[in-house]
């Protein structure tokens, strides 16, 4: 690739991105956070900002720099001896790391330092965040497991709901589990709570479910959302006045127990001072001359 393409990719091709809450800003390195929740989300701000640059240099990134030779810090030994093509893949190297490291935070830098390659240090920093690869097998068959139990809980919303689906998602195409569009959607069907099944079943009817995305799924359920709350106020209000029988059976028959209980001790303390009082009477009675 000539200079002239290289500057005209450089100008006019990168991809901006959003990455955490900085605001997208075209041209600049997608910068890792240090937060594995992430991780997935920065590689493909990552991948697209490189692909804007070059396609050559993620090749470079996962398939390495072949027989060239390089010190621990990435420079090329013996580089005046380099035919063409290795200067030019030299180069294209040299790029591709430059850029890796500084999206990366120095103190993970450090932690790599003895990564001559662009493609060593990537991998260093996705089996540090991912895990290596005998972690991610023993990961990966708890996270399908819950998947596939994945439901939504009574007391959520549908953002809510989505949140902690998105976040298993992501979790799985780190570890390469990854799902296809149509199985979210019927994942996230088959674990609404059974006051959504009129919804689910107009969706089945009306609804392609291999062509519908997540997207236009959860924007649809979110708008069925604000009807059902409308109607929440009055079943809680409903609710609390008319509880189940047999919480309400139960709580008379303790009221009742304690009532009891109560009345024998008033009616004990009334006999008593009603026995007492004729007899305190007569007494006051003849002290004061009146008897």
């Amino acid at each position: 690739m000539s200079g002239e393409d290289t500057s005209t990719n450089r100008n006019n091709n990168v991809v901006p991105y959003d990455y955490g809450d900085k605001k997208a800003e075209s041209g600049k390195v997608p910068k890792f956070n240090e937060d594995p929740e992430e991780l997935s989300w920065w590689k493909t701000n990552f991948y697209s900002y490189v692909m804007g640059l070059d396609e050559e240099l993620w090749d470079i990134l996962e398939d390495g720099v072949g027989d060239l030779v390089l010190d621990e810090e990435g420079a090329a030994i013996d580089r005046k001896k380099h035919t063409p093509e290795q200067k030019k893949l030299y180069k294209k190297h040299h790029k591709i790391r430059g850029s890796f490291v500084t999206a990366i935070p120095k103190a993970e830098y450090m932690k790599m330092s003895d990564k001559s390659t662009a493609k060593a240090m990537f991998a260093s920093l996705c089996a540090n965040y991912e895990g290596s690869k005998k972690v991610r097998e023993a990961k990966a068959p708890m996270l399908v497991h819950q998947y596939e139990l994945f439901k939504m809980k009574d007391d959520e919303s549908i953002e809510q709901m989505y949140s902690r689906f998105q976040t298993l998602v992501s979790g799985l195409q780190i570890l390469k589990k990854s799902y296809v569009a149509s199985d979210h959607v019927n994942k996230i069907l088959r674990s609404l709570p059974a006051r959504w099944r009129p919804k689910v079943t107009a969706i089945e009817k009306a609804k392609d479910l291999n062509t519908l995305s997540v997207e236009d799924l959860v924007s649809s359920l979110k708008v069925h959302e604000i009807g059902l709350n409308e109607h929440e106020p009055t079943k809680k209000i409903k609710s609390i006045a008319l509880p189940s029988k047999g919480k309400s059976s139960k709580l008379l028959k303790l009221l009742n127990l304690k009532m009891n209980h109560l009345m024998e001790i008033l009616m004990k303390i009334l006999l008593r001072k009603w026995l007492y009082f004729p007899t305190s009477l007569s007494v006051w009675l003849r002290r004061t001359g009146s008897f």
